[in-house]
């Protein structure tokens, strides 16, 4: 199992169209056996997917997420865990424990609203829609 997770500083990156580096998990036996972190040299939204799939990753786990990029990672086979917020090694320690706290609605709609600044995780959206962030708690 290969594990992909947007990320920054030790965190999981708050917008997978945005994210500059993913930490790279392999897994065997349920158990991390290596991790890397590589650069997206730039790449955004529909590129990403493809990035991951040169890197044979099966699973993502991000915070917000277009649709777009969910119908790209769906197209490549690649599960999506959205939503999630926190240190990217509990993360993935959750998600192996099987008690990763996720949002499968989980989803950003930030185009038309690049160079806003407005990141998906950095509000609090509770249930009202800001910049098309549609109603999840983004980042929870």
């Amino acid at each position: 199992m290969k594990i992909a997770v947007t990320y920054q500083d030790g965190l999981v990156f708050p917008h997978f169209g945005h994210t500059a580096q993913f930490k790279l998990y392999e897994v065997e036996n349920g158990q991390v056996v290596r991790s890397q972190v590589v650069s997206t040299n730039g790449q955004g939204h529909g590129a990403l997917a493809a990035l991951l799939g040169q890197f044979q990753v099966d699973t993502l786990i991000c915070g917000g997420i277009g649709g777009g990029a969910q119908a790209a990672l769906a197209a490549a086979g690649i599960r999506l865990y959205g939503g999630v917020s926190g240190p990217a090694d509990a993360a993935v320690q959750a998600l192996l424990a099987g008690t990763l706290a996720y949002d499968p609605n989980a989803h950003c709609d930030h185009h038309g609203h690049e160079g806003h600044n407005h990141s998906c995780g950095e509000h609090g959206c509770g249930s009202q829609d800001h910049h098309g962030c549609g109603g999840h708690s983004c980042g929870q």
